[in-house]
């Protein structure tokens, strides 16, 4: 077992124990609330939002023991790497802005992630919850690089220009579409107005995240288009691989959960909820988002797999 192997199954425990907090305070928030001992606001709304998020934070200790365990050897590989790819989307392109609202965005946590919460959240539980979901996703960053070296080692070695990466006839609607998302996001982060239809709305929340996935959509448009094209030639392959997975992750996996809420307010229109945004214009970078995280995942597998061929 080498260091970077020791790192990943260090980081791999380390994600489950940091998502078990979480875990426990959301099954004590929904029995507490089908008991009627409080917990949370108590409405079948609120139930059915936490208890999703049980079985999300479930999935999530699963995939990270599945990364260390001998058994994580053993099972198909493409549910795992589906699960893997959709949890680090969610958790790890968050990082900088779990960073950034600490530093910036006022203590009472407007626009934050917490909102399932209830108003009568403890600080320690907020704390907990923090921590969880910034453990998860830096113990997944290191262990799932390292679970893929030790199950496919020959589709990460080597280097763009060795052997099958260079497809001149993969079209390059994923970069173009993914960075136009990207452009437009980063737009609205800087305070662009065009396309904003509630301007009272927007918080520095909002700006961070839009600016965060923003980013991640221009790093997943560029790191996709490098490794398909396999240019630069010299460049490490397990670089952009990563950069591609994080970034086309996080297209799916945060616009897969926001486009169906998008829909609902646009369906329903309910008094006293609004996003910034046009809500038309957002289910369309939503739609568009999803669509090329999903695409960009499946060419980065077949990239690795003309790649692994030819070595």
């Amino acid at each position: 077992m080498d260091s970077w192997d020791r790192a990943g199954r260090i980081a791999a425990y380390g994600a489950a124990l940091a998502m078990l907090p979480y875990l426990l305070i959301k099954v004590s928030w929904v029995a507490g609330s089908l008991l009627g001992a409080g917990g949370g606001s108590g409405t079948a709304e609120w139930v059915v939002l936490n208890s999703a998020t049980i079985g999300m934070a479930g999935v999530g200790i699963a995939v990270a023991l599945a990364l260390v365990r001998s058994w994580g050897m053993r099972i198909p590989g493409a549910p795992l790497v589906v699960c893997a790819w959709v949890g680090t989307g969610f958790l790890v392109p968050v990082l900088p802005y779990a960073l950034l609202g600490w530093l910036l965005v006022p203590a009472d946590g407007r626009g934050g992630s917490g909102s399932d919460a209830g108003p009568s959240m403890p600080g320690w539980e907020a704390a907990l919850i923090q921590f969880g979901f910034v453990g998860m996703g830096a113990g997944l960053a290191v262990a799932l690089p390292a679970y893929l070296r030790r199950r496919w080692p020959e589709a990460f070695a080597g280097r763009l220009g060795d052997g099958g990466e260079r497809s001149p006839k993969t079209p390059p609607w994923t970069a173009v579409v993914g960075a136009a998302v990207g452009l437009v996001w980063l737009y609205w982060a800087v305070g662009g107005t065009a396309g904003v239809a509630h301007p009272e709305e927007r918080e520095l929340s909002w700006h961070l995240l839009s600016g965060v996935f923003g980013c991640w959509a221009l790093v997943a448009s560029a790191a996709s288009w490098a490794v398909v094209r396999g240019l630069p030639a010299r460049a490490r392959r397990w670089v952009p691989m990563v950069l591609g997975w994080l970034g086309s992750g996080s297209l799916f996996a945060w616009s897969g959960w926001k486009l169906p809420f998008t829909l609902y307010l646009a369906i329903t229109q309910p008094a006293g909820t609004a996003l910034p945004e046009n809500l038309v214009l957002a289910a369309v970078l939503h739609l568009a988002a999803v669509g090329t995280g999903a695409a960009m995942l499946g060419a980065l597998i077949r990239t690795l797999r003309s790649a692994a061929r030819s070595r």
